[in-house]
Parts: C-alpha cells; sequence; structure tokens
C-alpha cells in the first residue's frame, strides 16, 4: 500500500492483493458506544465503559457530554462516567455534533426533554441529513426546538418546554431508527406515567432499536415492545436510570463485515474478534449473507471466521436479499457482488439516501468505474460484475463517507490497483482501518 498526502492530494493506493488471511481485533461498536456514553451521563451512578470506541463520531459525543458538565475520565484507558442524576450541569450550551448521526438525535432528544438553552450543529453535510421527525416527535410532549436555516434540518435551538406525556406519541419508522431510539432514551426521565409510542409506518433497522432496549435495560429501564409498532416505557418517579457499574462495549460489526468479505473473496481464514453469535448488533447477520452467497463461515461467543467459499466454481454466487435490517454492512454487500457470479439486488435500503452521503448514487457511481453494470432506485441497487475489470484513474471517490473508503478497500483483490481517494474518512469510525486491513491483506504486486 502506498499513500500521499498534500494540498492537493489525498489518497491511498492498494493491491492488487492475492489472498486474505489473519485476525482482527475490532474496534468498540459506534452504535453502542454512543448510546452508553448517553446512558451513563444521565444515570446515577459512576459506569465504567470498557472497549469504548475512540474515534471522530464518539469523541463529538464526549465533548458535548464535557461541556454540559459531565465527569469523563479516560487517565486509566477506561472512560469512566459520572452520572448526573437526570440533570445536566449546564443549562445553556453550543455544541458541535460534527457529522455523527448516533450523537445529535439522542442529545437532542434528551436536551429537549430536559429543557435549557441550546443550540445544535455540526458539519455541511450534518445540515442536509433529516431530523423532522424526531422533532416532530419531541414537539408533541411539549419541547421547543426551533430550526435555525431549513425546516427539518439541523442547526437545532432548543429551549424549556412544557413536557407532557399524557397522549400517545407518534414517530415516523421509515426514514431512520435513530429518531425512535432517541425518544426511547430520552422520555423515561419524564415518564411519571406510563408512555406509549407509536410507529407510524414499518420501523427500519429493526436490530438497532434491539441494541437501544438492550442498553436501556442494563441501565435499569425496561421497554415493552408490542410487535415493533408500539413501545411502552414504565412510569417511574423521578430518574430511572442507574449505572451497572463495569460495561464491555462489544466490537463493531459492522466493521467486522469488511474483513469477514474479505476472506470469502480471498481465500481466508480471515477471523475478527470481539464480536460473535451473541452479539446485540443486527449487522451480525451479515455473514449469514455471506454464507448464502457461498462462504464458509464459523462463528464462537466472540469470534466470527470466514475460510473461502463452497461453491463449485469456487466463486461467490450473486443473491437478492433485503437489508432492511443491515443497511450499513449491505454496503459490503454490494462491493462483495463484484467478484459474485451474477447479479447481487439489495433491497431495503431506502436509508443510505440519508447517511454520510446519498449512498445509492455514490455506490453506484463508483461502482460503475469498477466495470460493473449497475441499477438503482429509491429502495434497491442491483449490481452485476464487470465483464473486464476497469481502475478509475481519478481513483475511487469516498464523499466523505467512512464506509465508502472501507467498503471499496475489497475492490483492491481484484486484479487491478484501486486508489481510494480521501482515505482519512475512515476516522470517523475506525481510524485505525488501513492498517489493519492491511495486516490481512497478501500478496500485493503494486
Amino acid at each position: 500500500m502506498t499513500s500521499a498526502a498534500n494540498s492537493n492530494t489525498d489518497f491511498i493506493d492498494l493491491g492488487p492483493f492475492k489472498s486474505a488471511q489473519g485476525v482482527v481485533a475490532l474496534p468498540g461498536s459506534k452504535s453502542i458506544s454512543n448510546r452508553v456514553l448517553l446512558l451513563s451521563a444521565l444515570a446515577s451512578g459512576t459506569t465504567r465503559l470498557k472497549g469504548l470506541l475512540d474515534a471522530d463520531d464518539t469523541r463529538v459525543m464526549r465533548d458535548a457530554l464535557k461541556t454540559l458538565g459531565v465527569g469523563i475520565d479516560e487517565s486509566d484507558g477506561d472512560c469512566v462516567v459520572t452520572g448526573c442524576s437526570g440533570v445536566l450541569p449546564k443549562d445553556a450550551a453550543d455544541l458541535f455534533m460534527g457529522n455523527a448521526g448516533t450523537a445529535i438525535r439522542p442529545l437532542t432528544a434528551a436536551l429537549a426533554i430536559l429543557g435549557g438553552d441550546y443550540r445544535l450543529h455540526g458539519v455541511p453535510r450534518m445540515h442536509e441529513r433529516p431530523i423532522g421527525d424526531l422533532v416532530d416527535g419531541l414537539r408533541m410532549v411539549g419541547a421547543t426546538i426551533t430550526y435555525e436555516q431549513n425546516e427539518g434540518y439541523p442547526p437545532l435551538k432548543i429551549s424549556k418546554g412544557q413536557i407532557r406525556t399524557d397522549e400517545v406519541i407518534k414517530v415516523r419508522g421509515d426514514v431512520s431508527s435513530q429518531f425512535l431510539t432517541a425518544l426511547l432514551m430520552s422520555l423515561p426521565l419524564v415518564a411519571r406515567n406510563e408512555v406509549c409510542i407509536e410507529v407510524i409506518g414499518e420501523l427500519i433497522s429493526k436490530p438497532y432499536i434491539d441494541i437501544t432496549l438492550k442498553l436501556m435495560n442494563r441501565f435499569g429501564v425496561t421497554v415493552r415492545n408490542d410487535q415493533w409498532q408500539r413501545f411502552y416505557i414504565p412510569a417511574n418517579q423521578g430518574n430511572p436510570y442507574a449505572a451497572p457499574g463495569i460495561l464491555h462495549v462489544e466490537g463493531d460489526a459492522s466493521s467486522a463485515s469488511y474483513f469477514l468479505a474479505a476472506g470469502a473473496i480471498a481465500g481466508g481464514p480471515v477471523r475478527v474478534t470481539g464480536v460473535g453469535r451473541n452479539s446485540i448488533q443486527g449487522d451480525v447477520a451479515f455473514a449469514e449473507a455471506l454464507n448464502r452467497m457461498g462462504a464458509n463461515v464459523m462463528a464462537g461467543d466472540d469470534w466470527i471466521e470466514v475460510r473461502g467459499v463452497d461453491t463449485p466454481s469456487g466463486r461467490l454466487q450473486g443473491i437478492e436479499l433485503d437489508c432492511l435490517a443491515i443497511p450499513d454492512a449491505a454496503m459490503t454487500l454490494a462491493v462483495a457482488a463484484l467478484f459474485a457470479e451474477g447479479p447481487t439486488k439489495l433491497t431495503g435500503i431506502a436509508s443510505w439516501k440519508v447517511k454520510e452521503t446519498d449512498r445509492i448514487a455514490a455506490m453506484e457511481k463508483e461502482l460503475q468505474k469498477m466495470g460493473a453494470f449497475v441499477e438503482s432506485g429509491d429502495d434497491f441497487i442491483q449490481v452485476t460484475p464487470p465483464s473486464k475489470w476497469q481502475t478509475p484513474a481519478t481513483g475511487v471517490d469516498t464523499y466523505d463517507d467512512h464506509r465508502m473508503a472501507m467498503c471499496f478497500s475489497l475492490a483492491a483483490f481484484g486484479p487491478l490497483p484501486v486508489r481510494i481517494n480521501e482515505p482519512h474518512c475512515v476516522a470517523k469510525t475506525f481510524p485505525d482501518y488501513f492498517a489493519a486491513f492491511g495486516k490481512i491483506a497478501q500478496g500485493s504486486t503494486h
């Protein structure tokens, strides 16, 4: 691998690699890390978080909580959070949230429920990512939130509201599961009676809601889930969240997908540690998708391993798969489809359009650069592998989207070298990604 960075260039050249083999210790899950940071801050008592992800998105959350007066000590390698018992020390703050959806959405809900004088803003792309459905749900309970610029999008201003929870709270489920997560985590702070949240439409990314419910339970709040359409938060008097003492953060299952796919594409064995068959993360289902494509997959309590493929041709097989439950890991399948026999069609991916970039459009454009035939719509992408591999002279563009950079690294197992532009964007969730990838990628001729 070679890389360059100056005022005019910022790229990394990869491959072509002949095989993949090795063991990767995964960084902590972003989804779990940002949820437990907020829950620890709201709880009574002190929580020691082990294995917390150290990356841009979690730094955004930690910095915001520190600005709000929450005690966070990382001097001994763990992250020790002194909870504020449901009352934030500072009732006024200006908070920069970068492009971290898992930070701005639950924090917006918590601050709106608790009340105060707060401003939340981020990078330009954050101001293009919708938050209106969450704000509508919060306004239903009396929160006071105004848009600084465009209706339905950050930046936001939050003021003191008169919170009431005596009516059913409705939230759309088909835009982002993070809206429901935000309401679920914040409403226990004011649930003097049982609170019902009703989901309008189909709830996407159910496994992410499952993560939220399981983590809330670790902090002492048990939510009743009625068929993923209604959620009942129990009544309480005072702050219901209690620190669990020590909490271990699982490895990131979305990040595991790149290494597992490498094992399937390039022989393996490749093993990831820190996540396994007992994971609370839905993206472990990515391993099942690889298995359907013909990969040889094994798993233990805290590891997953892939050893090549079990098909007559020795190649992955194209499949059609509903990816509603694994939207992030589905991006890895789209690139793995370059190496499959026949087309691969991924459906249930409408949420791609409101992520760090419009991932459907970005994926289509960059896969076409590799020579693939790609069709797409509002909720699907179909990839037919190239009859003749190409490598774009200008490189693969990443759109400041960490997952674009990571999943297209897999193209380096093709017959031609691949240039990834702006590789530094992986710092959002996996700062050391390319170093870890380089350790398993074998036989470069570049």
